[in-house]
């Protein structure tokens, strides 16, 4: 469980979105190759978004440069073509904000943090709440853009 909060599901019900944010917090390639099997069995944009958000987050964990960029540009094309597919999903926007905060600048992944945490912002109150508990929580502890208080 992620710090202690429960999560609900996404679209599917096979999804556990709990063991998905437990993921994204963590170093833990083990954990994360776990829920890019489990992600893999999501349907539409949803599978893309996961897949893709899993993957960049593992690339920043791998060693090899090479392998990084290859791995990062991977998660990339996924999480962007979910993006470009449901431009309004505030969850899918939210995970790009999490990569975008936490990869190097050398990556020019960076260009819409402040469009992202605005969108954010503005879409909060009508995310399913187990989405609210994980950006509340990202901004707590790890956000350098988005503040807790931003969202009481």
């Amino acid at each position: 469980m992620l710090f202690g909060i429960g999560y609900g599901v996404m679209a599917q019900a096979e999804f556990d979105k709990e063991g998905f944010y437990d993921a994204m917090a963590t170093d833990q390639i083990q954990q994360i190759d776990l829920q890019l099997k489990e992600a893999e069995k999501a349907k539409g944009t949803d599978k893309h978004a996961l897949v893709g958000a899993l993957t960049m987050k593992k690339a920043g964990l791998i060693s090899g440069a090479g392998k990084k960029l290859k791995m990062f540009k991977a998660g990339h094309k996924e999480l962007e073509a979910a993006i470009s597919q449901d431009k309004d999903n505030a969850e899918y926007r939210f995970l790009r904000l999490m990569i975008q905060e936490h990869s190097p600048g050398i990556l020019g992944y960076k260009e819409e943090i402040q469009t992202d945490s605005d969108y954010i912002r503005k879409s909060f109150k009508n995310l399913p709440g187990p989405v609210q508990q994980a950006i509340i929580h990202y901004a707590r502890e790890k956000s350098k853009v988005l503040s807790e208080k931003d969202f009481n």
